[in-house]
């Protein structure tokens, strides 16, 4: 067992979201992931052009429902409603205990089975990542597919760079952000290795091919920062 930051013990290739490092989750990520609460921001406001009065929205990993919360604040004058899907259990208690609105759920369930109902509005913030390449072609057909005419997906991801060179740039890159914040190198080092075989992002190419293959014709990159990007995606 090491420790990555913020009072967040971890293992070799087995990072969690769940036990003790759940109270810490918000405070280790914002300070892990640049311009994360921008994006958040920013998501608030795309939300504004797609949830109507009648609309279904979902964010997928919705971790202790931050996200999701403030987009239901934002929009609780209407008769949408809003899901925030999550498989791991403490993550949900947290949720619960953290948020409450009229018009929000939290479901503890698994995004790669679960079955949506037709929406405006999924989102996915810095979650599709975690999901093992296997599966996640089969979720984002789901999405596609779930999604109403003009409805949108919203995906937040770490992202490779498109060759060798980039890569090490980046990578060297992100870890002087890193030191910056205040994350010693033990730190850093012991991140990494808990998310090995974890954390498994595409390129920006990668993700958008993903996304065209699902059935996604209108794409655009709507935020990026290094080997951070957000996708806006409208069927």
């Amino acid at each position: 067992m090491s420790n990555s930051g913020d009072g967040i013990e971890s293992k070799n290739a087995n990072w969690q979201f769940n036990g003790e490092m759940v109270e810490n989750f918000e405070k280790h990520v914002a300070k892990s992931v640049p311009l994360y609460t921008q994006g958040h921001r920013l998501v608030e406001n795309l939300s504004d052009y797609f949830v109507k009065n009648d609309s279904i929205c979902y964010e997928l990993g919705s971790s202790a429902g931050t996200l999701i919360s403030k987009i239901a604040k934002r929009h609780d004058f209407r008769d949408a409603h809003f899901f925030g899907i999550e498989i791991e259990k403490d993550m949900i208690d947290q949720a619960n205990k953290l948020y409450q609105n009229k018009n929000l759920t939290f479901l503890h369930e698994d995004m790669t089975t679960y079955d949506f109902k037709p929406s405006d509005l999924i989102i996915a913030y810095y979650t599709i990542q975690f999901i093992h390449p296997k599966l996640r072609q089969t979720l984002i057909n789901k999405i596609y597919e779930r999604l109403n005419w003009g409805g949108a997906f919203i995906m937040y991801e770490k992202v490779r760079a498109n060759d060798a060179r980039f890569q090490d740039i980046i990578s060297n890159l992100y870890m002087e952000y890193k030191l910056e914040q205040g994350y010693n190198p033990e730190e850093i080092i012991s991140k990494a290795k808990s998310l090995k075989g974890v954390l498994e992002p595409f390129s920006t190419q990668g993700n958008i091919d993903m996304l065209k293959r699902a059935g996604f014709v209108d794409i655009i990159s709507i935020q990026k920062y290094m080997n951070f990007e957000g996708f806006l995606a409208i069927k």
